[in-house]
């Protein structure tokens, strides 16, 4: 009665008739999802000027000079997504840890009223200790601060940060513990988010964890990539704004204020790039990463270009891919030829021919691991953030992705995919087909658990 998708009913169903305790008890704890039944108020209070301003800033019509097509995407991501698309924003792209990182820093280092951070990995290796210290001088110089991390992601390494942060007095909280009682029951419900926000004015939001490794200073020439974005201007509210839900939800703290959500009229001169925040999650944002794709992949005219590191779409994104790549499209996919998640990779390479055999070119990257979540269409519009394209992101993490109408920024993602594919292996049928009957034996069996992987 509460599955929207007919394969899961379907398997629960079976799994609980083969067996009716285990089975039980399993989908009692993984099958369930009781985030939907959790309320917590959606939008910050804002004042009768900030409505007004918002109002101007919003944008309702098709984009000058822009092809008809994106102003039907525009539309759809206004019923898609809780924001509304925001002109007036600066987006630059930060290209891995060494850039990433220091700018955390320095942001932190400059805060003068509040700092909101989110991360679902935080490790307690040498650059996280460096980041929570200056977390601490930031909260002993006045400013507030709130840390939320992931309570699965929390355990990546030990001790955890957690413990250092809350002893320097920074207040921290982890997102859906699981260690006791009926908390286990949200254990496959991760957040995945990874965000800061400095006095309500700066923003650095992405696909990058807290992790040494992504530092040539630290993991040298087995250093893994990545992307990260810093925003300034309107958009950095929304941010803020997811962010104040997630720490509500989590600690029933609400979180108000000028400290907090500074004025929308913090747009910034000679920049005008539309940015619109995309939540998605087990929640009333369930589903909302996947049709923000297939929403601008059915727009795409000529040039569709991707990078995911785990890339398990279901049939309807296939279908997908597969619909604008017959169009006439160019649909390029770049994944890790060197995954990190050896098993997602088997997974990966069981549906790679129901792509390739359509025409969608996949390409697998060589090199250390990279770790981004691009996508970018027609040279005019990008989408990048947390999500993976595979189940786990698309319907059971919290995620946080940008949307940008931006002709520069969509040009700098571009590249960025480019230079990864012509160093990458093209996937053939012929590759994939030349590979032991064992090995397709094992990928395929992986693959009937890739909704859990």
């Amino acid at each position: 009665m509460t599955k929207q998708d007919v394969r899961a009913a379907i398997g629960w169903v079976a799994i609980v008739i083969f067996s009716p305790l285990l089975g039980a008890l399993f989908y009692f704890f993984a099958g369930i999802n009781r985030i939907r039944q959790e309320r917590v108020s959606q939008q910050r209070v804002l004042q009768d000027h900030d409505l007004m301003l918002i109002e101007r800033l919003v944008i309702k019509q098709s984009l000058p000079e822009w092809p008809h097509e994106f102003a039907a995407l525009r539309r759809a991501g206004d019923s898609i997504a809780r924001y509304k698309l925001l002109r007036g924003n600066s987006v630059e792209l930060l290209d891995g840890g060494d850039q990433t990182y220091p700018a955390m820093l320095e942001a932190i280092a400059d805060a003068k009223k509040s700092i909101a951070m989110q991360s679902y990995i935080f490790d307690h290796d040498r650059m996280g200790v460096r980041i929570a210290q200056a977390l601490i001088d930031a909260h002993n110089r006045g400013v507030e601060i709130r840390v939320l991390i992931d309570a699965v992601g929390a355990k990546y390494s030990r001790p955890p940060i957690t413990r250092m942060l809350m002893k320097g007095g920074v207040p921290t909280a982890r997102f859906l513990p699981t260690a006791i009682g009926m908390r286990l029951a949200y254990a496959n419900l991760r957040s995945h988010r990874k965000l800061l926000v400095i006095d309500g004015e700066l923003a650095l939001a992405g696909g990058m964890n807290i992790r040494e490794g992504f530092t040539t200073e630290f993991g040298q020439n087995k250093m893994t990539r990545d992307t990260h974005f810093r925003i300034r201007g309107p958009a950095t509210r929304q941010l803020m704004d997811s962010f104040a839900h997630e720490w509500e939800f989590t600690t029933k703290e609400r979180l108000d204020g000028v400290q907090w959500f500074n004025s929308v009229n913090n747009v910034v001169q000679d920049a005008n790039t539309p940015v619109r925040v995309v939540t998605s999650g087990p929640d009333r944002t369930l589903g909302a990463n996947q049709s923000m794709v297939m929403a601008a992949l059915s727009v795409a005219q000529h040039h569709v270009r991707i990078q995911s590191p785990y890339f398990l779409p279901d049939i309807v994104l296939i279908g997908a891919l597969v619909t604008a790549a017959r169009r006439g499209v160019i649909v390029d996919v770049v994944i890790p030829g060197n995954n990190n998640l050896k098993l997602v990779s088997a997974a990966m390479d069981a549906q790679l021919d129901q792509l390739v055999g359509a025409g969608v070119r996949i390409w697998k990257s060589t090199g250390t691991f990279d770790h981004s979540k691009l996508m970018a269409v027609d040279g005019l519009w990008s989408y990048a953030g947390s999500s993976n394209l595979d189940p786990r992101s698309l319907r059971l993490n919290f995620e946080l992705d940008l949307e940008m109408y931006d002709q520069q920024m969509a040009h700098t993602i571009e590249s960025r995919i480019d230079e990864t594919i012509e160093t990458s292996n093209r996937v053939t049928l012929e590759s994939l087909r030349s590979k032991p009957f064992s090995i397709q034996l094992r990928n395929r069996l992986i693959w009937l658990a890739s909704p859990y992987l």
